[in-house]
């Protein structure tokens, strides 16, 4: 009999910690590979097996799934990764194979935050100028040139990797890391970089929280990209969740995939 074969859609905490989960709880009773666009040059290790590069929209997805013989999908991807997981809606309704998505819990409003919130990140950019003077920029590298026309404003840019090229804004100093960061680290890279506003998507989960909260006990204010729609369908907010749903799975009548 062919093992269950799971496809996460990756590139986050989330989607490694749940092939870890998957590897833990079903052992070589299931495939799991997880997928990766390849942005980042030194993804953290990933259990099972990895696919590194991206699939040509839903077409080149559906391909691939029916080719590898892929009969559940789980698309845990960042929540502003809007053309994968619409690729995922569409590849999943193609091949009838199962689709769960995995969304981080959106963070919370504190009260004593001062979130000014907007709908793109030219928004976020036509308004950063008009805020501040020295701002903080964490909204991951293919997002930096929406911020290419800000004048007035020099940026202190965080990305996982330092940047092969220049990047298109007129006055940054780049700082490189990836999270979890601690409130003390972020608190400090605050204060040292003299940062009067933050500029960040509302992109949710723990491990970059610390940075909002720093910027609350400074009163500092942050501009907020909000989540694109949400794709429809089933969808978890906890690993945990995400295999127990693995596990419904082997209980339930599979649909037939349309070959």
């Amino acid at each position: 009999m062919t093992r269950p074969h799971l496809l996460i859609l990756g590139g986050t905490g989330e989607a490694a910690a749940l092939a870890r989960g998957a590897q833990a709880r079903f052992g070589e009773s299931l495939t799991v590979t997880t997928a990766l666009a390849g942005r980042t040059r030194h993804p953290g290790p990933i259990a099972g097996e990895v696919r590194i590069g991206g699939f040509g929209g839903a077409a080149g997805l559906a391909a691939y799934m029916m080719g590898h013989e892929i009969d559940r999908l789980i698309d845990a991807t960042h929540p502003f990764a809007a053309e994968i997981s619409r690729a995922a809606r569409l590849a999943a309704g193609r091949t009838g194979v199962p689709r769960l998505s995995l969304r981080r819990p959106p963070w919370r409003r504190h009260p004593l935050d001062r979130w000014i919130e907007v709908d793109s990140l030219e928004a976020a950019a036509l308004l950063v100028g008009r805020i501040g003077r020295r701002a903080w920029l964490t909204v991951g590298a293919n997002s930096i040139a929406a911020f290419a026309p800000a004048t007035g404003v020099r940026f202190v840019v965080r990305l996982i990797d330092s940047p092969r090229e220049p990047l298109p804004l007129r006055f940054y100093e780049v700082v490189t890391g990836r999270g979890p960061f601690s409130l003390v680290e972020e608190r400090h890279l605050l204060e040292r970089h003299a940062i009067d506003v933050l500029v960040c998507k509302a992109s949710g989960g723990a491990a970059t929280e610390a940075k909002l909260i720093a910027a609350r006990e400074l009163s500092l204010p942050v501009i907020m990209v909000r989540r694109p729609p949400a794709e429809p369908g089933p969808s978890v907010e906890t690993v945990e969740a995400a295999l127990d749903w693995i596990d419904g799975l082997d209980r339930a009548p599979q649909a037939k995939r349309i070959s």
